[in-house]
């Protein structure tokens, strides 16, 4: 069995380099049909000596063509930043000593100057009841002794005079002093705003410096953001820019540049910008986190497809139809999106620039235009 599959392979392999060698029994030669073919294309495009433009012609390179035109590019920044109310306060006391009123209602809104936290105030009445009265007496003592100078009485001398009168400033002094240590147990709004939550009831020892409440005057918002180093030349006090925040989804707020640093962070490469935006009816609130949005609208400037790019040792280049014939100009890429690049190139309006087909070329070929091929959908 296995010699006659042997003796079946061999016949095959024979067959087959007999065909292959001097053709089918009854065919044309082996040669004569592609000779004839060849001989046939010559009249065709695309064959030997057909139509140029073609391969293997000699003529014109087929190229895509499309008029150099213009547009503006819009450059987009987007950064995350969160807000604080333009005016707020953290309210605490100067002073150390027992809560005896209490003024403090969560998001109560306060004005100016209201009683929001009064401490036991009786030590420093006594001590400014005491200073009162030693300036009363001082001042008496002055007046006293001026009457009797000016009686011509020799025993009230100069200098008794003076040490009066320093006796009624000191007086003066212990008084000032006295109020303020009186003021400060008096804790009062320094702002108008919405008072946020406290803890602090009647009873309660305060000590310096311990914060009581805040308080937010929410009616514009501070918003603080960083933005790329490369976006320092779009920056200026007062531009305009959009903001969003996830608490109010699909509503935009228009906010302006009130400051920004004067230094790059040598970390982050990024500059900090703050951003004010009005919000009259306290529809937002501090605290919360915002998308930034800072758009400059350049003017129009002459915009290709990426693929008219060409690139050699001296840079980047496009390729333009003159008269028929295939130019190269270099070009300066100022912006890149998508699939289009936008170029500063000494080039007029409406002139042929290569699309496609422009790896092939020389300098002065001859080139024609074609349409694009269009990708067919697969047939399933």
């Amino acid at each position: 069995m296995n010699k006659f599959l042997y003796v079946i392979a061999s016949v095959a392999i024979l067959a087959g380099a007999y065909v292959w060698s001097f053709g089918v029994p009854g065919g044309p030669p082996a040669g004569v049909e592609s000779e004839a073919a060849a001989a046939q294309g010559a009249g065709v495009p695309g064959g030997p000596g057909g139509p140029p433009g073609r391969p293997g012609g000699g003529g014109a390179t087929a190229v895509v063509l499309m008029p150099l035109n213009m547009q503006p590019f819009e450059d987009t920044f987007r950064a995350i930043g969160s807000s604080e109310a333009v005016t707020s306060a953290t309210l605490t006391s100067d002073v150390s000593g027992r809560v005896v009123e209490v003024n403090l209602s969560s998001n109560a809104q306060v004005s100016e100057g209201d009683l929001l936290v009064q401490l036991d105030a009786r030590a420093a009445t006594l001590t400014l009841e005491t200073a009162q009265s030693e300036l009363e007496q001082a001042s008496a003592t002055v007046a006293r002794y001026e009457r009797l100078q000016q009686s011509g009485n020799s025993t009230v001398t100069e200098v008794t005079i003076s040490e009066a009168q320093l006796a009624l400033r000191l007086a003066e002094a212990t008084v000032a002093q006295a109020e303020l240590v009186l003021e400060d147990l008096t804790i009062r709004a320094p702002i108008s705003g919405k008072l946020g939550l406290s803890d602090v009831n009647v009873g309660d020892f305060l000590t310096a410096n311990t914060p009581i409440v805040t308080l937010d005057d929410s009616s514009a918002l501070l918003v603080e953001f960083e933005l790329p180093e490369r976006s320092v030349g779009y920056l200026s006090l007062g531009r305009e820019v959009t903001l969003e925040t996830p608490a109010t989804t699909g509503l935009f707020f228009k906010g302006e540049i009130t400051s920004f640093d004067s230094r790059i962070d040598d970390v982050t490469r990024s500059v900090t910008v703050k951003v004010q935006v009005e919000n009259p009816d306290e529809t937002l609130w501090p605290g919360m986190t915002f998308t930034a949005r800072l758009s400059n609208m350049s003017d129009p400037l002459i915009v290709v497809p990426t693929t008219a790019i060409t690139w050699s040792r001296d840079g980047a280049s496009i390729w333009f139809e003159e008269d028929g014939k295939a130019q190269s100009t270099p070009v300066t890429i100022l912006h890149r999106r998508d699939e289009n690049v936008w170029l500063d190139v000494d080039l007029p309006l409406g002139t042929l620039v290569i699309t496609e087909g422009a790896h092939k070329l020389r300098a002065g070929s001859e080139i024609t235009n074609v349409k694009a091929p269009t990708q067919q959908p697969e047939q399933s």
